[in-house]
Parts: structure tokens; sequence; C-alpha cells
């Protein structure tokens, strides 16, 4: 097993780096990496903090050499993209050692007002609030802000894994939206479109699930289906907080997918991304 979507106590997981290695090999994992939440430029309890980045990388790459025969070991991180805002997921490449990183929109911009509308969390009043602050609760424009910031990400940046593609769907509950609504494919669509055309990996997430937080994967059976007939690459990810979250809902989600005919994921190397089967 793989698991290359981690968080720590470095930014909104609940242990130390090491905790999570040791978990793994009592698990079986081959691979580990971690992802902890890019710096973010205003106040959040969720992120690194940028005079903490260093000693994170420093860290896992410690890690790394103590571990190296029981276990590849990876740094990467999960780097919030919210256009004009913060350091470009380039310079986090360019200034630390990343072995990968997941590209993912937690936070969404309304790029008239500068509000932002954050659609993840464990409360939806949050979100519900966040929706009418920044958008004056007009659902479409939320979900045209969404995956257009998603498709700025893609086309500018081209993202190792494009995390919780679907993620807005969590606190909706069909309240808001419905994922057959022929508005939300088409944005869907144009999405995958650059996804495919940007070479990116989508990640398969299971969190919502064992979390009891959604009613499918993200991304669910609608998009996976799209993103089988594309032949975008996956990756399954359980985008753990705590150590025990690590194979969360691994077994249904593979058997998920070969049900629906997938029959490989990505997995990172010490050479290189590689396919192999899921088993």
């Amino acid at each position: 097993m793989i698991n290359l979507h981690t968080h720590t106590h470095y930014s909104d997981g609940s242990d130390l780096p090491e905790t999570y290695v040791t978990e793994a090999i009592s698990k079986g994992f081959s691979a580990l990496g971690f992802s902890d939440h890019s710096p973010l430029p205003f106040d959040n309890t969720f992120a690194l903090r940028e005079e903490k980045t260093l000693e994170y990388c420093n860290t896992v790459i410690a890690l790394r050499e103590k571990y190296a025969c029981k276990l590849n070991i990876f740094l990467g991180m999960e780097v919030d993209f919210i256009p004009g805002t913060g350091h470009s997921p380039g310079f986090f490449m360019n200034h630390f050692p990343l072995d990968y990183w997941i590209g993912s929109v937690h936070l969404v911009k309304n790029k008239v007002s500068g509000e932002l509308w954050f659609i993840d969390g464990p409360k939806r009043e949050t979100y519900d609030e966040g929706l009418k602050r920044a958008f004056g609760g007009d659902i479409r424009e939320g979900l045209k802000a969404y995956f257009g910031q998603i498709n700025e990400m893609v086309t500018s940046c081209k993202p190792d894994v494009v995390g919780h593609l679907d993620k807005i769907k969590m606190h909706n509950h069909g309240r808001y939206f419905s994922e057959n609504d022929p508005y939300y494919i088409s944005l869907v669509d144009e999405t995958l479109d650059l996804i495919k055309n940007a070479g990116c990996i989508v990640e398969v997430n299971t969190r919502g699930l064992y979390k009891k937080r959604s009613e499918s994967l993200f991304p669910g059976n609608m998009i996976l289906g799209k993103i089988r007939d594309l032949g975008i690459p996956v990756i399954i990810s359980s985008d753990a907080h705590k150590p025990h979250e690590l194979d969360g809902f691994f077994a249904e989600t593979k058997k998920t997918l070969k049900e629906m005919g997938f029959r490989s994921q990505m997995e990172l190397t010490p050479s290189g991304w590689k396919e192999k089967a899921i088993e």
C-alpha cells in the first residue's frame, strides 16, 4: 500500500510524522508521503506556519534516512491554490526539496470582492455562511468560481496530483445543486479535459467516506466514470489526519474502482511515478 496524502501536527494533523511512519510500517505499507498544507498569508488553524516549513522538510528527510530499509518516504505538500494570494506552487517547489505536490482548492475566491468561501472543515454552517458572504448565496457563481480556480491551477501550475476534485459537494447534501445538473456536469467536463491535457493525476480521496462526511468518494462515481473513459491516471489517497486513518476505506475503494473498470493506479517510487495494478 501507499498513501501520499498525509497531514501531521505541522499542519492540521494529530501526531508527529514519525508516528505515521511506524503506523505505516505496521500496516505493511511500501511507501508513505507527507503532504502538510502549504503556508498561507493569513491566520488559520490548518496550514503550516511559514517559519516551520523548513523544519517540516528536514524532519521528513531525516525519517526517510532512518527508515530507508523499511519504507519509502516522500516529502510533499498540499498546496492551497488561491489566485493572487500567498506564494505560488512554484515557490514551494523551488525553495524546498519536495518530491511531489498535491494541488487543492479549499478556499474559493470571488475575484471581484476578494472574499473567500471555505468549503472544507467539519461545520456545514461555515459552508453556508461563506457561500452567502462571498457569492450572495448564488451557488452557480460559487461552482463556476470553484472549478475555474481548479482550471487555473491545472493549466498554469500542472500539479502532480489534483486533490479531492469535487470536494465542493461535501456540505451540499443535495441542498444547493445536483451532481446530475447539466450546468454542473459541463463544469466538470471542462475541468477534466484540462486535467487530461496537463497530464495530472487525479486523487481518489477516501476521507469523506470514512469520516462519514460524504456519501461518496472524492470524486464520486459520475466523475470517476468520465476519468476512466478519458484515461486520466488516478491514485488512491486517504487524506489522513491521524495515523490510524492511513488506509481508511482503501479496500472498499479498490473494489469500487475495479468494478468500474479501472485496472491500475499511479504510485511514486524512488525512480519516479509508475503505474501499478490495483490489487
